[in-house]
């Protein structure tokens, strides 16, 4: 059974700040990754390797769904390794106390269990908490 990687945090800090650090390039390259190709337009690529400079990981996404400060979907891919790709999808949703709610929902990590244990499930999921529970918490909350 295919099942998602579902990862969820309140942010206290509201969703068009959140919006911002998930879509503005220069602000997602100080709590996320430098990727100076996005365009948050439907259809469009973009490309980025891990932070310090290895350039072990090349990932490749596509942007396949925008919906202006609630939804972000877009492919997530490693075409030196693989031509399969996986869907990463981020929500936004108002909380009553002024806070974000924050779900990332990775799909399809099964298509990379031929690559080993750096692409697993649990490597994911743990990469995205990290990602999202410390990273873009901290950088929002202290903007």
């Amino acid at each position: 059974m295919n099942t998602p990687i579902i990862v969820q945090y309140k942010i206290n800090a509201p969703m068009i700040n959140v919006w911002k650090a998930l879509t503005d390039k220069e602000e997602m390259k100080l709590w996320y990754f430098d990727i100076p190709d996005f365009e948050p337009e439907v259809g469009k690529e973009f490309n980025f390797y891990e932070p310090g400079g290895e350039n072990q990981f090349h990932h490749q996404c596509e942007i396949l769904d925008i919906v202006p400060e609630r939804k972000l979907k877009h492919t997530w891919s490693y075409p030196d390794f693989s031509p399969l790709k996986t869907i990463v999808t981020w929500e936004l949703f108002p909380e009553e106390d002024g806070e974000t709610l924050v779900k990332l929902t990775h799909e399809g990590i099964e298509n990379f269990k031929e690559l080993g244990g750096g692409f697993s499930g649990v490597n994911f999921t743990g990469g995205w908490n990290t990602i999202i529970g410390q990273s873009l918490k901290a950088y929002v909350e202290n903007k």
